[in-house]
């Protein structure tokens, strides 16, 4: 399915449990509220980066021991063209759109997999009091749609791990503001002061649409 067509089923719903090797959390809380109202019930906080390392975040991890890691599992689920699967996970004859840039690719290696909130930005927003178990979770994240991104590698790179504040995608502004706005609900992380004002300031402009999430705990 095509990643256009996976946002449109995120924002009515988050999908089906994944078949890509992480459950969906037992009695997980489902919410569902106009995009602008979620971003309000955003919980403030002074984000801390103190103590951060990217690998406290296991990711590109093989949940189902299909030779697959998470970040092809991402190329293949978000394709316009499907690609062929070869040893090892090797993907040829694969297409892939970028939302962020209006981008299409057919180089595996042209393409980088987002995570739309960083990890950075989730260890500031409270995962930095996760378990490693959480952070992995988190980090290979395939039950959601919107948590991971296949995107133009060099767009992703000159975001880093910039919320809202300071960097937006050159196109689909107020998707890429949902998507961020349903992560950070997802998984339960707060935002700082300008970073609610910027959300808020861009969802303005946004339609209003309702965004359906599912805690993941």
């Amino acid at each position: 399915m095509s990643r256009t067509l996976r946002w449109a089923a995120g924002l009515l719903a988050t999908g089906t449990l994944a078949v890509l090797g992480l459950a969906s959390p037992a009695q997980a809380a489902t919410v569902s509220q106009p995009l602008r109202t979620m971003i309000a019930n955003l919980p403030v906080a002074t984000e801390i980066r103190t103590g951060y390392n990217r690998d406290l975040f296991p990711h590109w991890t093989d949940a189902d021991s299909d030779g697959c890691n998470s970040r092809y599992e991402v190329l293949i689920a978000e394709a316009v063209t499907r690609p062929t699967i070869g040893s090892g996970c090797t993907l040829s004859g694969g297409r892939w759109y970028s939302y962020y840039d209006g981008a299409h690719w057919t180089a595996p290696a042209d393409v980088d997999i987002d995570h739309v909130v960083a990890l950075a930005e989730a260890w500031d927003s409270g995962a930095r009091t996760w378990t490693t178990t959480r952070r992995q979770s988190y980090a290979n994240d395939l039950t959601d749609t919107r948590s991971l991104a296949a995107v133009t590698d060099n767009v992703n790179q000159s975001k880093g791990d910039q919320d809202p504040t300071s960097w937006m995608p050159p196109l689909e502004r107020c998707r890429y503001i949902a998507e961020w706005t349903a992560v950070k609900t997802r998984w339960r992380l707060t935002v700082d002061t300008a970073e609610k004002n910027a959300l808020t300031s861009y969802a303005n402009s946004c339609s209003n649409v309702t965004v359906t999430v599912t805690h993941a705990f």
